[in-house]
Formats: structure tokens, sequence, C-alpha cells
């Protein structure tokens, strides 16, 4: 075995490294939405048939993104004309996503359809008549965001993004601060060989007391905590610890600092659409450390890196109608603002460097259950960036309705698009050679198509 795949894989990785040293940085963004974000109250069809269809499953005061009347055409939505047509269909965004409408006629903004876990193409046939291969524990929230970040369910050792990271690591001096994540721990940014090194949203966290001497006692110096003299291997192992900590903590403040990154403009308030009020938005805060960390990158030693960024709140089951339009102007506002600071990060345009992506756990049902909607499956997902073939939507919409070839229940959606073709797409344009997707995504080889058209 060592001889038929082993090193022809670690001749692919050599060329992976050797390549990306000769170029320049790139960055991928993972922007998780934790809760499963309502797709069909993201990207909306607007044609008469799909309008009236959502009118009637959605036409309740406390669920329906708009003002929905009885007309067969939509108000107070945000119109956007993909450069594919498909069929005399007509599309728009949720009202308060203004700013990403903006990014998606710029060309900067692509929307891909009815993505989500699959192990192999499925029909609606074999998922009714039980003879599909299907994803593990679909409809479990901390399941399917394990499988969005891992192709696995919950308990998933590492996700695409560190093997991701795995594969063209190569390329940087100091593989420390290749994964990071400004959220939660998240199996997305952990590889085989990677680990995920952590942020606070507002940047790095000092470790507090833990320098010189521990907590300022006498006569116990830090060094002797760091590198005991003991034989006890978890003492040793927990010392080596604690000091990699303290050393990356402070080489990646001294090189935050020393780039420039501190004239990098923080974000703007955001205006809350149901109360008028302007608040600091936590998603726009990690993207703020995420363009720091990126402006240090030449004192960091790094040419590849991955990051992982989240918003919660989208578990919408109750007063969805109020929720979610909050959670789409953060999502806008966010977006917009990391699209402009990477027009000039310290002076550099780096947006053909840097592609941002959406996910989450699931999307959700088309019937209302009253107050807001249920676990879903497939739904819709922004890619953001320069090198990213934006305005249009790449994948075929689905139908509004029930009973159709895409409805597993209440409008949930079956998948046509599967997260691994999502994923390896971005890693192709990574760095990943096209003959090693399989090692970090393993149902592509179920899909005849392996890599989508929405990036160059």
């Amino acid at each position: 075995m060592a001889g038929s795949s082993t090193l022809p894989l670690l001749a692919g990785l050599g060329a992976v490294a050797n390549a990306s040293a000769a170029d320049d940085y790139k960055a991928l963004v993972c922007v998780f939405m934790n809760g499963g974000n309502d797709a069909y109250n993201t990207v909306l069809p607007t044609d008469t048939e799909s309008w009236q269809s959502y009118q009637r499953y959605r036409n309740m005061a406390n669920v329906g993104s708009i003002a929905l009347a009885a007309v067969a055409r939509p108000a107070g939505v945000l119109p956007i004309t993909p450069v594919a047509t498909q069929g005399g269909r007509t599309f728009a965004l949720h009202p308060q996503l203004d700013g990403v409408r903006t990014l998606f006629e710029a060309g900067r903004l692509g929307i891909v359809a009815n993505v989500g876990p699959l192990v192999q193409p499925t029909s609606i046939k074999e998922y009714r008549n039980g003879t599909a291969v299907l994803p593990r524990e679909l409809f479990s929230h901390n399941d399917q965001q394990s499988v969005w970040q891992s192709s696995k369910p919950e308990g998933a050792a590492f996700g695409w993004g560190g093997r991701i990271a795995d594969l063209t690591a190569g390329a940087n001096r100091n593989n420390m601060f290749t994964c990071i994540s400004t959220a939660e721990n998240a199996v997305f940014v952990s590889g085989k060989t990677m680990t995920q090194y952590q942020l606070a949203a507002a940047g790095v966290p000092a470790v507090l007391s833990m320098n010189g001497t521990l907590f300022g006692a006498h006569n116990h110096p830090l060094a002797n905590i760091i590198t005991p003299s003991s034989r006890n291997l978890f003492e040793k192992e927990y010392g080596a610890i604690t000091k990699r900590a303290l050393e990356s903590q402070a080489v990646l403040a001294d090189a935050m600092a020393a780039s420039g990154g501190g004239a990098i403009p923080a974000p703007s308030l955001y205006t809350n659409p149901n109360t008028g009020a302007r608040s600091i938005n936590p998603l726009a805060q990690q993207l703020h450390t995420v363009a720091r960390v990126i402006a240090a990158r030449g004192a960091l030693g790094v040419k590849r890196q991955v990051f992982y960024v989240s918003l919660g709140g989208f578990d919408t089951h109750a007063n969805q109608k109020i929720r979610h339009a909050d959670l789409m102007a953060r999502l806008a506002h966010a977006m917009a603002y990391f699209d402009g600071v990477t027009a000039s990060l310290l002076g550099q345009n780096m947006r053909d460097r840097i592609t941002t992506f959406t996910a989450s756990d699931f999307g959700r049902t088309l019937v209302t259950n009253g107050d807001g909607t249920d676990h879903g499956w497939g739904g819709h997902h922004f890619v953001m960036g320069g090198a990213v073939k934006g305005g249009n939507i790449y994948g075929t919409m689905p139908d509004i309705g029930v009973g159709h070839q895409n409805d597993v229940g209440g409008g949930a959606l079956l998948p046509t698009q599967s997260v691994d073709q999502y994923g390896a797409t971005l890693a192709n344009w990574f760095g990943v050679p096209y003959a090693h997707l399989e090692n970090i995504f393993p149902n592509l080889r179920n899909f005849g198509t392996r890599v989508l058209p929405f990036i160059a």
C-alpha cells in the first residue's frame, strides 16, 4: 500500500508546496450560520407561480420575511438578475441583504443553490423507498454541523478545512497559524496534522498572570513550570502545551501589532431592522480579527490559511420573521465590511486571494409550524471574493411548494449539489490538486461533476 498510494500522494504534495511557495497568499474563510438558515427566506424565486406558492405556505404574520399581500408579485424584496436564466424564473434576496445584493451585482458574490450533505446523487424515489444511501443523522443540529464540516456526524476528529490545510501547509514557514477559529472549537479547522488555533472575536486573548513567575509568586519561575524535571510524561506534555500556548500568543500578538493591523478600520455598528437600534455586530468583529491576522501573514510566515467564523441564532422554530430579519442584517453588514477591508488591506487589494463562503447545519422547511420553520436539509449559500464568478446562481433553484422532486417532506429540500462538491471546488482553488480531492472528500468519487463552476 505504501508503494502504490503513499508515494504518489507525497509527490503531489511536494508539487503543491512548491507551487504555493512560488505564488502568493490565499485564504479560505468559512462563515457558519449555526442553527440552520432558512434558505427560502434568503434567496426567493419571485416569478408568479413561485411567489403564489410562497404566499400559500408562508402567509402567516410572524413567519414571512416580508409584508405579504394577496397579490401575485413580491413587495419589499431585493430583485437580482443572474447571468444565466432559469426558464423564465425571477429571483430576489431578503430585504435586509442589500449589502449582499451589491456584491452580487458587482460580480464578487455568487449563489450556490440547494447544497447539502449527500453520499451519492439521490432521487426522491430512492429517498422514499429507502434504497438511497443517506448521510447519517439527518435533521440533527450537532450531527449535521459536523457532517457539513467533516463528512461525519458528531465526534469527527478532523474537518475538510483542516484537511485542505494538511495538504497545502508546505507553503508556510510556521504552521501554528494555518488553521484559525475566531468562534467555537470547530472540527472544520482541525486537520490530521494541523491543529486549530483559537482566537477571541476581538483578537489575541492574553494568557493572564503567566509571565515571569507563576501568578506573581516568588521562587516559582515559569521556566520550572513549563519545563519540569519530573519524568512524568503527562506533566511534561502539559508543560509543553502551556509553553506553546504562551509562545504562540506572544508571536501572534507581536506580528499583528507590527504589521499595522491596528490601522485596519473596525466595523461600523449595524442597525437592527426591527428596533432601529445600532449595536456591535459579532460576526463583523470576527472578520475584523481575520483581516488583522491576514495583514500579519508576512511576519507569521504563512501563505495558506483557513479561517472559521460563526453567527448563531438560526434555529428559528419561533418568532422567525423578527429573528431572521436581524440575522440577515448582520450577515449582510459583516460580508460587505469584509469585502471592503480586503479591497485595501494595508494598501493592498487582497480580494482575489481571499474566498469567503457560507455554510449552515441545514436549510429549513417551507411549511411553517405557525410561528417559524423546522429542520430541513438542502439550502442556498453565498460565495464571495475576487476569484468568484459572481452575479450568478449555480445549480437549479428548486420549485417552491410540496410534493415535487426535491421535497422530502414539508418542503425540506433534497439537495442537488453536495457539500463534497462545494468544498472540493474551494479546495481546488486553494491549491489542492484535482487528483487529491478525494483524499479530503470521501464521497466525491460518487459524483460525475466534482468541481462546480462558481470560482475561477
